[in-house]
C-alpha cells in the first residue's frame, strides 16, 4: 500500500510524517489487500482562530470499489486522523461484506 501525505503547513516535521503514516498503516493492515492507495491530507481550515478546525481527508484508492474518499474535523489533527481512519474502515469493511454476500433471490408468487 502507497501512502502519501499532505500538509497544509509547510516544514512538517519528518518524525510527525512517520507517525501518520505508521498509523494508516496498522489501522488499515488488516484490509490493506483492498487498498492500493492512500492519500492523507490535513489541514487546518480557518487558520489561528481555534476551534473545530482541522481537518483530515482521506482518500483511498482500493481494487474492485472505486476511489473512497472520507472526511472528519477535530479540534486537532491526531482526532480528526483517528477520526477518518475509524470511518474509512468501517466504511472498507461494509463494502467488502455487501460484496461477499450472495445476491438475494427474488420470487414471484
Amino acid at each position: 500500500m502507497n501512502v502519501l501525505i499532505e500538509s497544509s503547513r509547510s516544514g512538517e516535521p519528518q518524525v510527525w510524517r512517520q507517525q501518520v503514516e505508521q498509523r494508516v498503516r496498522s489501522v488499515l493492515y488488516r484490509l490493506q489487500g483492498q487498498v492500493q492507495q492512500a492519500r492523507i491530507s490535513l489541514r487546518d481550515i480557518n487558520g489561528p482562530k481555534g476551534g473545530v478546525d482541522k481537518q483530515c481527508q482521506i482518500m483511498l484508492t482500493t481494487a474492485g470499489y472505486g476511489q473512497l474518499v472520507i472526511v472528519a474535523k477535530a479540534e486537532d489533527a491526531q482526532g480528526a486522523l483517528n477520526q477518518a481512519l475509524q470511518r474509512a474502515t468501517h466504511s472498507l469493511a461494509r463494502l467488502w461484506q455487501r460484496k461477499r454476500r450472495p445476491a438475494r433471490q427474488v420470487s414471484l408468487v
